[in-house]
């Protein structure tokens, strides 16, 4: 959960799985020899809260690049954690190029994040160190030049535990998913009405499931595979941000007419 502004350029295996809560204790207990708590986990279990403004183009290409499975795209997001204002604000760029992740990760105390620092023309806030502003203008060049602004807010607790002494493996549990269709860049949704994401039809399972991820470098260590195996684990290509999306676009039914959804659908195409 630390920030930095450094490029983290490598091969990574990342996965996730839709677990039944059911299983998460069997599974729990099998990782405990290989693996330690996150650090900045909360509680009996190493919990966190995240709290994401996801950003997007005015016809939803970062949403459709996932969804079309593109070799080569990127995502714009602003990440905050715990409870509102507690934590610092963390701009991420993460782009995948075939099986190669470069992501970027600039963090910005909260009380100086404020929408200037995205369309001044000047930096408002002094950063740290070189690295760190090159990264921020790289991430608002981004926005500029994609015309990309905060579209909807994803909220949900995350379980968190990594490899001693492994910087790369990483494996977390996401329950309590939930999103807010009225984003802004510096409210987070507070104050706002949020709709459950938890249920089996939002995250298209046959039941209500938690959010399994796994990372690792290229190298997968034989634990994690026999671990998949032995709880026959099936990969899914869950993502988030489009789930909300997408059970957003249902809601919208009830109150836009028909014809007008289906032209904004059909140019966002």
């Amino acid at each position: 959960m630390a920030g930095s502004g450094q490029l983290a350029l490598v091969k990574r295996y990342e996965k996730k799985y839709l677990i039944p809560p059911a299983l998460i204790p069997a599974i729990r207990e099998y990782m405990s020899p290989f693996v330690i708590h996150d650090k900045y986990g909360l509680g009996e279990l190493p919990e966190y809260t995240i709290t994401t403004v996801q950003l997007d183009t005015p016809s939803l290409s970062f949403h459709y690049a996932k969804e079309r499975e593109y070799d080569e795209r990127f995502k714009l997001r602003v990440r905050t954690y715990n409870e509102i204002g507690s934590s610092p604000v963390f701009t991420e760029m993460k782009a995948k190029f075939q099986d190669i992740i470069v992501k970027t990760r600039v963090m910005i105390p909260f009380n100086e994040w404020n929408e200037d620092l995205i369309y001044s023309t000047k930096l408002p806030y002094i950063f740290k160190n070189h690295e760190q502003e090159t990264d921020f203008l790289n991430f608002r060049r981004l926005v500029w030049e994609t015309n990309a602004s905060p579209l909807i807010i994803i909220r949900y607790l995350r379980e968190s535990y990594v490899g001693p002494g492994d910087l790369y493996l990483r494996i977390t549990f996401d329950r309590k998913l939930e999103y807010c269709s009225k984003a802004t860049w510096t409210q987070f949704g507070a104050g706002e009405n949020w709709h459950s994401m938890d249920s089996g039809e939002a995250q298209g399972a046959d039941d209500s499931s938690v959010v399994m991820e796994i990372k690792t470098l290229e190298y997968v260590p034989v634990w994690i595979i026999e671990m998949i195996e032995r709880f026959n684990l099936q990969n899914t290509g869950n993502c988030k941000y489009s789930n909300a999306l997408w059970r957003d676009s249902l809601y919208s039914w009830k109150t836009t007419p028909r014809d007008t959804i289906m032209e904004s659908l059909i140019w966002s195409i």
